[in-house]
């Protein structure tokens, strides 16, 4: 997604190819890329992702560039205007979050505050 929306979150290009590799792996085509937030992390929330077919009746689902997203109600308050990048380092390889809505972020980039 080209133009940027303050009421979605983007992707970028390279978590986007992770994504589409990923999904020719688990060879199901009703797998969607789900981004989730939950309690904990060293700063409160922490971010999750997993792979589900499942499109609860409150989700927010996005497509983008062909990239099917499900990420609950709640979840998506706290992610808006924020972008999922994918990383490889010597830490290993990860998909993060660029959060404007974080007011304090970990060092290994998976938990926040707000």
């Amino acid at each position: 997604m080209s133009e940027k929306n303050q009421r979605s979150i983007f992707i970028s290009k390279t978590a986007k190819n992770k994504i589409i590799e990923l999904f020719k792996n688990k060879k199901n085509k009703n797998l969607k890329f789900r981004i989730y937030i939950t309690g904990g992390g060293c700063t409160g929330f922490k971010y999750g992702f997993i792979f589900d077919e499942k499109i609860n009746k409150k989700d927010i689902f996005l497509k983008k560039d062909n990239v099917p997203v499900i990420i609950d109600h709640i979840s998506f308050q706290y992610l808006i205007g924020g972008t999922l990048d994918f990383i490889e380092n010597l830490e290993g390889s990860k998909f993060t979050i660029s959060n404007p809505n974080a007011k304090i972020t970990c060092g290994c980039g998976l938990s926040f505050s707000v």
